[in-house]
């Protein structure tokens, strides 16, 4: 009895501690990036906060459900692709509509979860240009990296240089070390006010969503897209990997509707977790792959205090100097974007395809109101569609 009660204890070690890794590498990489984005559609202080809590709850919420039910290590996490199309496209889209934008993308994917004909067709997006698109949405991120460099060398300089030291030695804590690396020389610095660092539990704020066609177009149905090509398809493929058979339609559906209730609150998009599943779903975590789904209790317990404290957290970040905030974030995005230009240049004979994509989702261009992850998507998949008829007509 006492074997079997250390095999627990050492069980309970391993999946908490795993959890614990996923909750800070998921939160630390990228929260920067959700601030950038609730910034960029003009919510205040109150509403990023909620912003960020919405997020934390409804993930560790949807994960608990979905773990809870299929008895796998199904975590859910938000949509970093997602927050960086929402960051560079959302010029002059209020944080209402933005809302009523976030509301039609989690109905969406509760759509695709219901009817299996669209869910194969959002598969059926030809790779190379599902990448090109995250890749074009990620460029411009990656591109604020040297002009913060030369705004504050003394800061970001020194960060850009650990941020690739640590790629080569311990890269999934790359980014988390790097934030706490930005925290620190920020205080060092100065860079803190006195009334940055207040504690306080944090508050939902309701808006009511507005639904504005262009915002819709612009933000809403490309939020859909990069979510299902960059977020959980390759979720999917974390656990199949693992030798899980994930339940397709019931995941969608949770994460669905979770985006939905909670969007009014801030929250953009809730997915499954594709990096930080890859942690929870491995040997480390339990021996026993039938016991991994255990991950589902401290996942809800941490992710819902970290929502707790999401109003704290979002204080001190956002007391940080911008040219570090676009530094970290912009490093952040570095192997999501590397991963997409990998993709997309994968087959010679999508590389012309895919080229356009990125070119055009890179480009910044809005075209009546839309932004332009919308029109890369749509030149690639009209490219791609022209080339293939012809080569078919040539064939026969």
């Amino acid at each position: 009895m006492s074997e079997v009660a250390a095999e627990n204890r050492g069980g309970w070690f391993g999946i908490v501690s795993a959890t614990a890794t996923a909750v800070v590498v998921g939160f630390a990489s990228t929260i920067l990036l959700i601030m950038e984005a609730a910034r960029a559609v003009g919510a205040d202080a109150a509403q990023q906060a909620s912003w960020a809590a919405a997020l934390c709850f409804g993930m560790a919420v949807t994960s608990f459900i979905l773990s809870w039910r299929y008895r796998m290590p199904i975590i859910t996490a938000w949509s970093t692709p997602g927050a960086a199309l929402i960051a560079t496209s959302a010029t002059g889209v209020i944080y209402a509509n933005a809302l009523g934008a976030f509301l039609v993308a989690g109905a969406l994917m509760t759509v695709a979860g219901l009817i299996k004909p669209l869910e194969q067709a959002i598969e059926r997006i030809p790779t190379p240009i599902a990448a090109a698109m995250l890749a074009g949405v990620l460029f411009n991120y990656a591109l604020g990296v040297p002009a913060a460099a030369i705004a504050l060398p003394l800061l970001v300089v020194p960060l850009i240089v650990a941020f690739f030291a640590l790629r080569l030695s311990i890269p999934l804590y790359a980014v988390p070390v790097i934030v706490g690396l930005g925290l620190i020389m920020a205080a060092l610095s100065g860079s803190f006010s006195g009334t940055c660092c207040s504690l306080g539990v944090t508050k939902l704020v309701w808006t009511t969503p507005g639904f504005d066609p262009t915002a819709i177009v612009s933000l809403g149905v490309p939020l859909f897209l990069v979510t299902m090509a960059s977020q959980n398809l390759p979720g999917f493929a974390v656990l199949r990997a693992s030798g899980y058979a994930p339940p397709v339609s019931a995941s969608l559906l949770v994460t669905g509707v979770g985006s939905m209730v909670m969007a009014p609150f801030g929250s953009h998009s809730i997915n499954l977790a594709a990096i930080t599943a890859s942690i929870v779903t491995g040997p480390d975590t339990h021996p026993d792959p039938a016991r991994r789904w255990l991950v589902a209790f401290p996942y809800l317990i941490l992710y819902g205090l970290v929502g707790l404290a999401a109003a704290s957290f979002v204080q001190i970040l956002g007391s940080l100097p911008g040219p570090l905030i676009t530094a970290i974030a912009g490093l952040a995005l570095f192997s999501p974007l590397m991963g997409g230009l990998t993709a997309m240049l994968k087959e010679p004979r999508d590389i012309e395809t895919a080229l356009v994509t990125f070119l055009v989702t890179a480009s910044g261009v809005t075209l009546a109101g839309v932004g332009s992850a919308f029109w890369g998507l749509v030149a690639g998949l009209l490219l791609f569609a022209a080339r293939h008829l012809l080569h078919g007509a040539q064939r026969r």
